[in-house]
Protein backbone atom coordinates (compact mmCIF):
# COMPACT_ATOMS: atom_id res chain seq x y z
CA UNK A 1 0.00 0.00 0.00
CA UNK A 2 2.90 2.68 0.79
CA UNK A 3 3.67 2.01 -3.47
CA UNK A 4 0.67 3.33 -4.05
CA UNK A 5 0.59 6.04 -1.50
CA UNK A 6 3.94 7.62 -2.69
CA UNK A 7 3.24 7.08 -6.79
CA UNK A 8 0.12 8.88 -5.58
CA UNK A 9 2.21 11.97 -3.77
CA UNK A 10 5.02 12.10 -6.54
CA UNK A 11 2.56 12.35 -9.56
CA UNK A 12 0.69 15.17 -7.36
CA UNK A 13 3.78 16.62 -6.72
CA UNK A 14 4.79 16.73 -10.54
CA UNK A 15 1.20 18.32 -10.87
CA UNK A 16 1.89 20.75 -8.25
CA UNK A 17 5.03 21.77 -10.13
CA UNK A 18 2.90 21.72 -13.69
CA UNK A 19 0.54 23.74 -12.77
CA UNK A 20 2.73 26.41 -10.84
CA UNK A 21 4.46 27.02 -14.15
CA UNK A 22 1.51 27.35 -16.18
CA UNK A 23 0.00 30.11 -13.37
CA UNK A 24 3.31 31.57 -13.21
CA UNK A 25 3.42 32.23 -17.67
CA UNK A 26 -0.29 31.58 -18.90
CA UNK A 27 -2.81 32.11 -16.80
CA UNK A 28 -1.66 35.39 -14.39
CA UNK A 29 -2.07 37.94 -17.20
CA UNK A 30 -5.31 36.66 -17.53
CA UNK A 31 -6.83 36.81 -14.00
CA UNK A 32 -6.86 39.49 -11.25
CA UNK A 33 -4.51 39.91 -8.46
CA UNK A 34 -7.02 38.62 -6.32
CA UNK A 35 -8.44 35.89 -8.44
CA UNK A 36 -4.40 34.75 -9.04
CA UNK A 37 -4.26 34.79 -5.14
CA UNK A 38 -6.55 32.12 -5.74
CA UNK A 39 -4.47 29.89 -7.64
CA UNK A 40 -1.62 30.47 -5.92
CA UNK A 41 -3.24 28.97 -2.79
CA UNK A 42 -4.58 26.20 -5.02
CA UNK A 43 -0.74 25.11 -5.74
CA UNK A 44 0.60 26.09 -1.92
CA UNK A 45 -2.07 23.61 -0.30
CA UNK A 46 -1.40 20.90 -3.27
CA UNK A 47 2.16 20.75 -2.72
CA UNK A 48 2.02 20.67 0.90
CA UNK A 49 -0.29 17.95 0.89
CA UNK A 50 1.81 16.39 -1.25
CA UNK A 51 4.80 16.58 1.06
CA UNK A 52 2.64 15.23 3.46
CA UNK A 53 1.55 12.68 1.46
CA UNK A 54 4.79 11.33 1.00
CA UNK A 55 5.63 11.41 4.61
CA UNK A 56 2.50 9.64 5.31
CA UNK A 57 3.57 6.66 2.35
CA UNK A 58 7.36 6.53 3.98
CA UNK A 59 5.93 6.08 7.65
CA UNK A 60 3.51 3.40 5.97
CA UNK A 61 6.54 1.94 4.18
CA UNK A 62 8.32 1.40 7.72
CA UNK A 63 5.09 0.59 9.77
CA UNK A 64 2.19 -0.61 8.32
CA UNK A 65 -1.21 1.52 9.71
CA UNK A 66 -4.69 1.18 8.48
CA UNK A 67 -4.70 5.12 10.19
CA UNK A 68 -1.90 6.12 7.64
CA UNK A 69 -4.11 4.12 5.16
CA UNK A 70 -6.72 6.47 6.21
CA UNK A 71 -4.89 10.07 6.31
CA UNK A 72 -3.49 9.26 2.69
CA UNK A 73 -7.28 8.27 1.84
CA UNK A 74 -8.00 11.88 3.73
CA UNK A 75 -5.32 13.96 1.78
CA UNK A 76 -5.87 12.40 -1.43
CA UNK A 77 -9.80 13.34 -1.95
CA UNK A 78 -8.85 16.37 0.06
CA UNK A 79 -6.23 17.92 -2.39
CA UNK A 80 -8.47 17.07 -4.93
CA UNK A 81 -11.19 19.01 -3.87
CA UNK A 82 -9.30 21.76 -1.80
CA UNK A 83 -7.23 22.52 -4.84
CA UNK A 84 -8.64 20.85 -7.59
CA UNK A 85 -12.11 23.16 -7.00
CA UNK A 86 -9.27 26.54 -6.65
CA UNK A 87 -7.97 25.34 -9.99
CA UNK A 88 -10.90 24.99 -11.91
CA UNK A 89 -12.04 28.63 -10.86
CA UNK A 90 -9.18 29.82 -11.64
CA UNK A 91 -9.39 28.27 -15.09
CA UNK A 92 -13.06 29.40 -15.73
CA UNK A 93 -12.17 32.87 -14.78
CA UNK A 94 -9.61 32.82 -16.55
CA UNK A 95 -12.18 32.66 -19.38
CA UNK A 96 -14.04 34.67 -18.35
CA UNK A 97 -16.26 32.93 -16.76
CA UNK A 98 -17.89 33.59 -13.91
CA UNK A 99 -20.73 31.47 -13.62
CA UNK A 100 -18.94 28.41 -12.19
CA UNK A 101 -18.47 30.40 -8.82
CA UNK A 102 -20.73 27.66 -6.91
CA UNK A 103 -17.43 25.56 -6.74
CA UNK A 104 -15.98 27.90 -4.15
CA UNK A 105 -19.04 25.83 -1.79
CA UNK A 106 -17.70 22.64 -2.37
CA UNK A 107 -13.80 23.84 -1.36
CA UNK A 108 -14.04 24.44 2.34
CA UNK A 109 -15.34 20.50 1.97
CA UNK A 110 -11.44 19.75 0.50
CA UNK A 111 -9.89 21.57 3.59
CA UNK A 112 -11.81 19.66 6.11
CA UNK A 113 -10.20 16.69 4.95
CA UNK A 114 -7.25 17.88 4.91
CA UNK A 115 -7.37 18.67 8.49
CA UNK A 116 -9.05 15.00 9.19
CA UNK A 117 -5.61 13.61 7.57
CA UNK A 118 -3.29 15.58 9.45
CA UNK A 119 -5.71 13.79 12.49
CA UNK A 120 -5.26 10.61 11.40
CA UNK A 121 -1.61 11.25 11.00
CA UNK A 122 -1.46 12.47 14.73
CA UNK A 123 -3.86 9.16 15.78
CA UNK A 124 -1.67 6.55 13.55
CA UNK A 125 1.83 8.23 14.82
CA UNK A 126 0.72 7.88 18.56
CA UNK A 127 -0.19 3.78 17.64
CA UNK A 128 3.01 3.50 16.52
CA UNK A 129 4.92 0.87 18.18
CA UNK A 130 8.41 1.95 19.81
CA UNK A 131 11.38 0.01 19.83
CA UNK A 132 13.03 -0.97 23.07
CA UNK A 133 16.12 1.16 21.37
CA UNK A 134 14.03 3.99 21.15
CA UNK A 135 12.39 4.22 23.95
CA UNK A 136 15.78 5.06 26.28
Amino acid sequence: MHKSILTRAAVLGALAVALGAFGAHAIKSKLTAAHFEVYETAIKYLMIHCLALMGVGIIAWLQPSKWLIYASAAFTVGILIFSGTLLLLSFFRATGDFSKNWLGAITPVGGLLLIVGWVLVALAVNKLPLSKERNK
